[in-house]
């Protein structure tokens, strides 16, 4: 997918949660997208550029831990037009990070030895990334199912219930050092304006 597939942000600012065109078209929130494309299309500012340096460091660190396979929403004021409809720039990255534990890990060792990235305080701070977790290869599908569907519908909706779309990209690490090239470009680029 390219950066053409995101849809504009509507009239409100935010991503439609559908092609309105098409509403049954599997082509809808959460957008699949690469790395690269969340980069080009939404790192459009020296801020936002900033933002996504913390979020690409955040997810080095959790590759580091071996989280390798699984996927990322992202969602927030970062998704969102917000220089415009309200004045302010983005503060963060809403992210819930979908993994699978590694077999030779259990989830008391990698809690209990990586406090500091699972402290949502810290992730903020550092990161610019307000994080959540998901295990995916945990035990209980029902939990499962109700963890997904959670974050489904509190990141479909706006606080005043209309309706809105967010970004999917997977964890793997293939892609992270195109991305992170792109955007030291980027920033590169600004500095020598």
């Amino acid at each position: 997918m390219n950066k053409d597939v995101i849809p504009d942000w509507n009239i409100d600012g935010i991503l439609p949660p559908i092609n309105m065109a098409d509403p049954t078209d599997f082509e809808r929130s959460p957008y699949s997208i690469s790395l690269t494309d969340l980069i080009l299309r939404f790192a459009n500012t020296k801020h936002r550029r900033e933002i996504i340096k913390g979020f690409m460091n955040f997810r080095s660190d959790l590759h580091e831990l071996g989280l390798n396979e699984g996927f990322q929403w992202i969602d927030g004021s970062f998704l969102e037009n917000v220089e415009k409809t309200e004045g302010r720039n983005p503060n963060d990255i809403d992210l819930v990070t979908f993994f699978i534990l590694p077999e030779e890990t259990s989830q008391e060792t990698l809690l209990s030895s990586n406090q500091d990235i699972f402290n949502s305080k810290r992730t903020k701070d550092e990161y610019n990334v307000d994080a959540y977790f998901v295990q995916l290869n945990s035990d209980g599908y029902e939990m499962l199912i109700r963890q997904i569907t959670y974050w489904y519908s509190i990141w479909s909706h706006r606080r005043d219930g209309q309706w809105k779309g967010f970004i999917q990209i997977e964890l793997s690490d293939k892609e992270d050092q195109i991305a992170m090239s792109n955007l030291d470009a980027m920033m590169k680029e600004e500095d020598s304006l």
